[in-house]
């Protein structure tokens, strides 16, 4: 029960800051926004203040914001306060205005990681693989490792990207054990893998694995706002990247897509572990909901931006039997896309 609790805060804060973008939005360019849903289906609380009725609704994975003429299926009249009525620049404002702010609320998410502290491993050894070099040169578990070559190592995300592109020549290694100071020389072994994207790439080894001591690094507010923002911008980028490769056929789909059932399992991880893990996992889904909200397929905000694209350039709108069409298209996809996902997830918990 505690893991649905916190699953559904979680989806409900990303909803609501998702469909409070297109609210204040409209609001904003005069539209009336006839309701505000947190969740689809039958009503189960709803308030009405002004023009807009604030409803709960009985399915809590979701929401959406009705505005008044958004749909050439309503009775438009031509009033100034319907959506359809808006200029392009106007409408463009107000449908990327959702996953904008799940962007911001991502860059924040990060940030607040960083503030409260992020759970890190320290350089401590927890095992050493009999068959790979560092167990010949006499690492053993509990030995810290406090220099690459004379580079200064703390961490062990430092130590792995240091010693994964050592692919030639011999590692001076600085060793601490217990009060002792000691120095090696490691020649790794080269492996060849495929990295997330499905390419070819290849890595230095030593066949050393981490301990589970952790240590909570702190930043200041400006610190935490730059490695936020970093961190974002580097999730795009891979994101981006893995779509492209999905789309080529050089990732698989059943391995790299997580659904809500997934995304569900993982919530709950993160919540069992703590406040920290949960957060930095709201931030990545945050951003993963605006990256894929503007994604150019009908029915998504990204295909709605792309109808007012289109109509910039061409100084007219696409036909109402086009949109329509395009739509119903894109949410068969979708709905195939989501069926494929659900099967992929309940799969891989049955594996497990």
């Amino acid at each position: 029960m505690l893991n649905i609790i916190a699953v559904v805060i979680v989806f409900s804060i990303l909803i609501v800051v998702h469909e409070f973008g297109h609210f204040m939005m409209a609001k904003r360019c005069g539209v009336k926004v006839e309701r505000f849903s947190l969740g689809f289906g039958p009503k189960l609380i709803s308030i009405k203040k002004g023009e807009t009725e604030y409803m709960i609704s009985l399915v809590p994975l979701g929401g959406y914001v009705k505005l008044a003429g958004e749909s050439h299926q309503d009775k438009l009249t031509g009033e100034g306060w319907e959506f359809l009525s808006k200029p392009p620049g106007q409408r463009f404002k107000i449908v990327a205005c959702g996953p904008f702010l799940n962007y911001i609320l991502g860059i924040i998410l990060f940030s607040l990681v960083f503030m409260i502290g992020a759970p890190t491993l320290t350089n401590k050894v927890g095992e050493v693989l009999e068959d790979y070099p560092a167990y010949a040169s006499g690492i053993r578990p509990g030995d810290k490792i406090v220099s690459i070559d004379g580079k200064e190592v703390r961490y062990w995300h430092e130590l792995t990207e240091i010693m994964h592109k050592k692919l030639e020549g011999a590692a001076r290694l600085e060793i601490l054990r217990r009060e002792s100071t000691l120095n090696l020389v490691i020649k790794p072994k080269i492996k060849e893998f495929k990295d997330i994207f499905g390419k070819d790439v290849k890595i230095a080894m030593v066949g050393i694995a981490p301990s589970d001591e952790l240590i909570y690094i702190k930043h200041n507010p400006a610190e935490s706002f730059y490695r936020g923002l970093v961190k974002t911008f580097q999730l795009t980028a891979i994101t981006f990247k893995a779509i492209w490769n999905l789309m080529i056929g050089r990732l698989s789909f059943r391995e790299s897509v997580t659904g809500p059932v997934g995304i569900f399992m993982l919530t709950a991880k993160a919540a069992r572990l703590g406040l920290v893990y949960l957060l930095n996992l709201m931030a990545i889904i945050s951003t993963s909901l605006a990256i894929f909200n503007i994604l150019p397929i009908p029915v998504l905000d990204g295909g709605h931006i792309l109808f007012i694209l289109i109509e910039k350039i061409r100084r007219r709108p696409l036909s109402p039997k086009a949109q329509e069409t395009s739509v119903q298209i894109g949410l068969g996809i979708l709905i195939v896309l989501m069926l494929f996902v659900f099967y992929y997830d309940i799969m891989r918990i049955i594996s497990r």
